[in-house]
């Protein structure tokens, strides 16, 4: 009976395989075929038995059912894979495994797994980073009201917004990039890391293994392959995952009737919003992108605690990293091209965004008004706090902003009509956002 949500309601098929039970045990089948290519070729055993091991380590022969069956009878995970291989493999059986530790094949099958999700999550992060580029594009000028503290602000644009994410998204594809080397490693050196069971020739062995799997080494293995790895690469994912909520909580924010900007999509003809309240159009794929990435960043602390490990190894990460590594993948990989799919179809409402600035009023302006006295020769200050006062002084006599400043005989004595109105203008006090777009496309295609 199905109890973990992934196995019935979250995660792409995709993504899910590379973890899925029998790809693990093939991954660990591979790394056994790779160790006893090594062995031969360093001499240790015939290329016969080598090239015998290579055939029957696949899931082919191999059979998981086999696999689980031994291990319940012996409780040993890996024995069970060594002797289901062994059974396959004739009078070539007897090299099986030879001189090395259960997590030289472990740790060196998790990082074939990590490279395969890796290279799936990298996909859905340009995915997304392509996604946001086109919006800032299609919307570089379309102008909306910024909002900082969950207040009125400034003009902006959505495009501005968008390319912002588009930047993220490329700090991240840069970051998935850049922990590979130290991620995808491997080893092949024993008990302890002194590699004394695979013989003097132990380095060359360990070298062969991961070049024939093209993965890096382990330079200072203990039992285990270290775990500082495991925290970076969970940090990357939860920071990953820290983006994305933040993406689609701003759709939850715009989405709210009060704003009203933007909202994700929503099929009428056959949608469901709430089972008793049949006008609601909730935001429910970012409200589910939201809780799911929450379950991402949750996965760091176990595994920083899996890296305080005794002496050279214990077996307390084992049992942790079973649930943390697979669930980071699948659900990041869920919530990410989700949150595509969203912005990808993303219902604008340019109207509501035009709508939205003008119920700011003129006062949102202030510091554009500002900057113009500044111009004329005003003093920084003393044109922050006069133009201060002024708004102050509006807002609490419900006045307009614009008669407030002309009623000023300081801005009025400074300032004409048509300055005036230029500086109240939303349009003319964008900056350099379009610039900022323009670069930023630049950046990330």
């Amino acid at each position: 009976m199905p109890v973990c949500p992934l196995d019935f309601r979250y995660g792409r098929e995709d993504m899910k395989a590379i973890f899925e039970e029998e790809n693990r045990l093939q991954r660990l089948l591979d790394v056994e075929a790779a160790l006893a290519s090594a062995h031969a070729e360093v001499g240790n055993i015939r290329q016969e038995h080598a090239d015998t091991l290579t055939r029957t380590a696949s899931t082919k022969y191999v059979k998981l059912s086999r696999v689980r069956e031994i291990d319940a009878q012996i409780n040993h995970e890996m024995t069970a894979v060594i002797r289901a291989l062994s059974e396959q493999s004739g009078e070539s059986g007897k090299f099986v495994h030879l001189g090395a530790t259960s997590n030289d094949i472990l740790d060196t099958a998790a990082a074939l797994q990590l490279r395969d999700a890796l290279d799936l999550l990298e996909q859905d992060v340009a995915a997304l980073k392509r996604t946001f580029a086109a919006k800032a594009r299609e919307n570089r000028d379309t102008i909306m009201i910024g909002r900082t503290h969950g207040q009125y602000a400034l003009p902006i644009t959505f495009g501005l917004k968008m390319a912002n994410y588009a930047l993220e998204m490329h700090r991240h594809e840069e970051r998935l990039k850049e922990c590979r080397p130290r991620i995808l490693v491997g080893k092949m050196s024993g008990a302890v890391g002194t590699g004394a069971g695979l013989g003097p020739k132990a380095l060359d062995i360990q070298k062969t293994v991961m070049e024939h799997l093209k993965l890096g080494v382990e330079e200072g293995p203990t039992q285990i392959v270290d775990r500082d790895r495991y925290v970076e690469l969970t940090a990357v994912l939860a920071n990953i995952a820290t983006s994305i909520e933040k993406f689609a909580t701003e759709v939850r924010n715009l989405q709210r009737g009060e704003i009203g900007e933007i909202s994700e999509p929503f099929d009428d003809a056959v949608q469901v919003g709430s089972s008793t309240m049949a006008h609601k159009r909730n935001p429910v794929t970012a409200e589910n992108i939201c809780g799911l990435a929450r379950i991402v960043r949750g996965f760091m602390v176990p595994a920083m605690e899996s890296a305080v490990l005794w002496h050279e190894r214990d077996l307390t990460n084992s049992s942790a990293e079973r649930f943390t590594i697979p669930h980071s993948f699948v659900l990041l990989d869920d919530v990410i091209t989700k949150t595509d799919r969203m912005f990808s179809e993303l219902v604008l409402n340019r109207e509501r965004m035009e709508e939205n600035l003008r119920r700011a009023g003129s006062v949102i302006m202030a510091e554009s008004v500002m900057m113009a006295l500044v111009s004329k020769g005003m003093g920084r200050q003393e044109a922050h706090e006069l133009i201060r006062r002024c708004c102050m002084d509006a807002q609490k006599a419900c006045e307009d902003f614009r008669s407030h400043l002309m009623s000023n005989e300081k801005v009025s004595g400074m300032m004409t009509d048509s300055e005036l109105d230029s500086a109240l203008d939303p349009r003319s006090y964008l900056g350099s956002a379009g610039e900022t777009i323009d670069n930023v496309l630049r950046i990330v295609s």
